[in-house]
């Protein structure tokens, strides 16, 4: 059963239920297994790091929005102080490339290879695989495919051809968070993962600013056009976009608005304590559901519009879909002031 204070969720397709690797709301049956103050930020800032990384200062930073385009019923407020120790975060998010080279190292199979489906949009299929799919009641743009995977994206047939610098997705929260042990690494936190995504910025509604496209320039992969059955491509995709299109944030992130949602390490709830500051949040000990945050290529401002720093939602650690994926996180000791600071990077 999901969990009542879970949002709706918007774009995203329902969680699998996890005992039967079948989705929680079916329409069908699935197919089966086969005004806050914060004190003064150190003088640090943040540094380029090898293998894609970006060490980050921590400090204080305002968590949260009442921005009135937000979701209250999604716990995005209230605006809230919270302090944060150093740590590092991929530039980008994983790649097929890197999962692929994870996957070679390891023989992980991922759950939607162990279900043997996940959703994809039905957009993207042909007519043979759309025709008669299972689709979730509330959000039947999305259709479970059997055989669809990380390598398949589309279900059986499609490939990752000229896809290897794009996000990895049909990847679940495990999943993630396996490729992330492998790797000596972790998923970032929530906070961890929007005081990132905002690069600097102190309560902003999208990672450069408070304009969608600020003089007309496109910063993020989205839906453009009417969703969910005509997407225009103006921002010059349609489907994934390789992880570092688009310029990075103040921090040197590219993507953390759209192009594929990415799993953080807490569960999911819409209570955020009431100390102030909060330091190092990571979420309540125990849940239903993972917080996912970013938005992706499906979200759209008429049904959507999650791709704000702030916004946020939740799914099943064992979900997967066509437009869900990851980014890495660390640990890491005080950044001295002297060390340079980062720039922009092509990891």
């Amino acid at each position: 059963m999901a969990d009542p204070s879970a949002p709706s969720r918007c774009c995203m397709p329902p969680a699998r239920d996890a005992s039967r690797g079948t989705a929680r709301e079916p329409a069908q049956a699935m197919p089966t297994a086969r005004a806050l103050t914060v004190g003064p930020r150190p003088a640090l800032r943040p540094v380029r790091e090898p293998q894609g990384m970006v060490l980050l200062p921590g400090g204080d930073f305002l968590m949260g929005t009442a921005d009135r385009e937000g979701f209250a019923g999604d716990g995005e407020g209230p605006v809230r102080a919270v302090r944060l120790a150093p740590f590092r975060i991929d530039a980008c998010a994983v790649t097929n490339d890197r999962f692929a080279g994870f996957v070679a190292a390891t023989g992980y199979r991922t759950d939607a290879e162990r279900l043997d489906w996940s959703y994809v949009f039905a957009g993207f299929l042909p007519a043979a695989l759309r025709r008669g799919a299972p689709r979730p009641g509330r959000t039947p743009w999305w259709c479970a495919v059997r055989g669809a995977a990380w390598d398949r994206p589309e279900g059986p047939g499609s490939t990752l051809d000229g896809r290897g610098r794009h996000p990895v997705v049909h990847v679940s929260w495990n999943d993630a968070a396996a490729y992330a042990a492998w790797a000596g690494k972790r998923l970032p936190t929530e906070a961890e993962w929007e005081y990132a995504a905002r690069g600097g910025l102190e309560q902003r509604r999208y990672p450069w600013g408070d304009e969608l496209d600020p003089g007309g320039e496109y910063r993020c992969n989205i839906w453009r056009g009417t969703f969910p059955t005509r997407d225009t491509a103006t921002d010059g995709y349609r489907g994934t976009a390789p992880v570092d299109a688009f310029e990075p944030n103040g921090f040197g992130l590219y993507n953390t608005s759209g192009n594929v949602w990415e799993w953080c390490a807490d569960w999911w709830t819409t209570e955020h304590g009431t100390a102030r500051p909060l330091v190092d949040p990571s979420g309540p000990p125990g849940g239903t559901d993972k917080v996912i945050r970013g938005g992706s290529h499906l979200c759209h401002r008429s049904y959507c519009n999650r791709y704000r720093v702030a916004a946020r939602t939740a799914s099943g650690p064992d979900s997967s879909s066509g437009h869900s994926g990851f980014r890495c996180a660390a640990s890491a000791p005080a950044v001295l002031d002297s060390e340079p600071p980062a720039d922009s990077m092509r990891s």
